[in-house]
C-alpha cells in the first residue's frame, strides 16, 4: 500500500476537526448535533464506505494511543478540584451500583446463553473485566483464561461496535431520558448552571486568534511533559500494570498542575484538549468493521448486547432508588464499560466538566480490580 495514503490519513485525522469546529461556527446544526456526535459519524462511514487503506490499523492505533493521554491533563487544568470534593459521596455510590449492575446482568446472560456459546464462563470473564476496567484488562484475561482466539477477535469486535453506540446514545439522549427518573446534577458553580458550560465545553472560537496561541502552546508543552513523565513512570512497573499506572499518573499530575494559579487561569486549555478529543473520535469510528461479525453466533451478539445495555438499564434502574444524579450515573457507567478515556467525551456530550475527575476516578479503580473480577467470576462459573 501506497505510503502517501497513511499520510493523507494521518492529515486527515488532524485536519478534520478543525474543519468541523469551523463549519459549526457558521452553520448552527452541527452544534445542535454535537461535534463528537458528527466526528463519529464521518469516522464510521470512512470505514464503511471503504475508504481507509489495508494498513491503517497501526496508524490508528498510534493515534488513539497518544490523544487521550495528552488530552487529559489539558481538560483537568481548568478544573476547580475543591469545589468538586463533594461529588465523592454520589459517586462512591455510582461506583457499587454499577460494578453490582454488571455482575447482575453478566452472571444473568451467562445462564442465558450458556448452552449456545462454547466456553461462555470464559467469555463472561472477559466482559467483566472489560466492563469494569478496559481493553487492558479484556486483554489480561483473554491470556489467563487461554480464550480461543475467534471468540476474543468476536467478542472485541461486537465490544467495539455497541460501545458506540452506547457512547451516542450518552452523549445525545440518556441526560433526558435518565433525567425523567433521576435528579439533576447540581453544579458547584452558579453560573455554570445558567448555561455558562455549555459555551465553555463547545467554544473553540478562541483557538483561531493569534493572542491564544502561545498560552495554548506552554499548555500543551506541558501536558507532552506530563505523558513523558508517566511514560517513564509507566516502565517501572509490569507491563500488565502499565496502562494503569499511565494514566494514573497523568491524571494526577494534571489535577494537581490545575491547583496552580498561572496553569489553571491558562486560557482555553479544555477546548485543546476537546480538539484532542475529537480526534480520538474520529479515530475510533473509524476503526468498526462489519466483516468480523458475519461468522458470530446470534446468541454471542445479544449477551454482549446485554452486558452492556442491561447494565446501564440496570445501573439508572438502582441509581433512581439511592437518589444519584443523572450526570454521576452516566459518568460512571461511562467510565465502567468505556473506560477512562471516553469520560471526557462524554463530559462535553452532557456539557459538565465536572465530573471528569470523579469519572477517572472510577475508571481507574476499575482497572485495579478488572482482572480480579473477571477471573474470580470466570472460575466461580466454571
Amino acid at each position: 500500500m501506497n505510503p502517501l495514503y497513511l499520510v493523507i490519513l494521518a492529515l486527515f485525522y488532524l485536519v478534520f476537526p478543525a474543519v468541523l469546529i469551523k463549519l459549526s461556527l457558521s452553520y448552527s446544526i452541527i452544534k445542535k448535533i454535537g461535534l463528537v456526535m458528527v466526528a463519529y459519524i464521518v469516522g464510521m462511514l470512512i470505514s464503511l464506505l471503504g475508504l481507509l487503506p489495508e494498513n491503517a490499523k497501526e496508524l490508528q492505533s498510534t493515534f488513539t494511543d497518544v490523544t487521550i493521554p495528552l488530552a487529559l491533563p489539558l481538560l483537568l487544568f481548568s478544573l476547580n478540584i475543591k469545589n468538586l470534593v463533594k461529588l465523592a459521596r454520589n459517586t462512591f455510590i455510582s461506583l457499587i451500583i454499577g460494578i453490582s449492575a454488571l455482575l447482575i446482568t453478566v452472571i444473568s446472560g451467562y445462564y442465558m446463553f450458556k448452552d449456545a456459546i462454547p466456553e461462555a464462563w470464559k467469555i463472561s470473564g472477559m466482559m467483566l473485566g472489560v466492563y469494569t476496567g478496559g481493553t487492558p484488562n479484556l486483554v489480561s484475561i483473554k491470556t489467563a483464561l487461554d480464550v480461543n482466539a475467534d471468540a476474543y477477535i468476536a467478542t472485541h469486535t461486537l465490544d467495539t461496535i455497541f460501545s458506540l453506540i452506547y457512547i451516542v446514545f450518552l452523549i445525545t439522549f440518556a441526560q433526558k431520558v435518565f433525567g425523567i427518573v433521576l435528579p439533576k446534577y447540581k453544579f458547584s458553580n452558579t453560573a455554570i448552571e445558567s448555561g455558562a458550560e455549555e459555551n465553555d465545553v463547545e467554544d473553540f472560537s478562541q483557538l483561531t486568534k493569534k493572542e491564544s496561541w502561545l498560552p495554548l502552546l506552554k499548555a500543551f508543552g506541558l501536558s507532552v511533559l506530563i505523558l513523558l513523565v508517566a511514560l517513564g513512570i509507566g516502565k517501572l512497573v509490569p507491563a500488565s500494570s502499565f496502562t494503569m499506572v499511565a494514566i494514573l499518573v497523568i491524571t494526577t499530575l494534571g489535577i494537581g498542575l490545575s491547583m496552580v494559579p498561572r496553569i489553571h487561569n491558562l486560557p482555553n486549555t479544555f477546548q485543546l484538549g476537546m480538539y484532542l478529543i475529537l480526534i480520538f473520535c474520529l479515530v475510533v469510528a473509524s476503526m468498526v468493521n462489519l466483516d468480523n461479525l458475519m461468522a458470530t453466533s446470534w446468541q454471542l451478539v445479544a449477551y454482549v448486547f446485554w452486558a452492556i445495555f442491561g447494565t446501564l438499564i440496570l445501573h439508572v434502574f438502582i441509581s433512581s432508588l439511592f437518589k444519584v444524579d443523572t450526570d454521576t450515573t452516566i459518568i460512571t457507567s461511562t467510565a465502567l464499560i468505556c473506560s477512562p478515556p471516553f469520560v471526557p467525551v462524554v463530559a462535553a456530550g452532557i456539557k459538565n466538566k465536572e465530573v471528569i475527575i470523579s469519572g477517572i476516578t472510577v475508571g481507574i479503580i476499575g482497572y485495579a480490580i478488572g482482572n480480579y473480577l473477571g477471573i474470580a467470576t470466570a472460575l466461580l462459573l466454571k
